[in-house]
């Protein structure tokens, strides 16, 4: 059974930072392409940052330049450093794995590709 939980969700200032962590279990971490999505209340959930074994990195043009995303392969985790919040970056945050191909080729993330999903973390920012 595979297991997404994210932490490090809460409250946070605009121009501030956060740092979001997703923890998996239950399947070949490296063999799976990791990312991190958001959705706010009344939109489509967002493709924020994700990351593979490869090096296949992608940013939403929303965040780059102010998110980093981190694999902790020795954990089984990735993290998603905020820095620079905007209020605009208030929403629930979901871990996502990709556990049926570990490559990214597109430059945008898209929910249907991943087959598994954390329950959410909570991020407010306040200006």
């Amino acid at each position: 059974q595979v297991i997404l939980v994210e932490s490090g969700g809460g409250s946070g200032q605009a121009g501030g930072s956060l740092r979001l962590s997703c923890a998996g279990s239950g399947y070949t971490y490296r063999r799976a392409y990791m990312a991190w999505f958001r959705q706010a209340p009344g939109k489509e959930r967002e493709g924020v940052a994700g990351a593979n074994d490869e090096r296949d990195v992608v940013y939403a043009d929303s965040v780059g330049g102010r998110f980093t995303v981190r694999r902790d392969n020795a954990n089984n985790a990735i993290d998603l450093d905020m820095n620079s919040l905007k209020p605009e970056d208030a929403a629930m945050y979901y871990c996502a794995a990709r556990t049926r191909h570990p490559r990214w080729a597109g430059s945008k993330l898209l929910a249907g590709e991943f087959n598994h999903w954390g329950q959410g973390t909570q991020v407010t920012v306040s200006a």
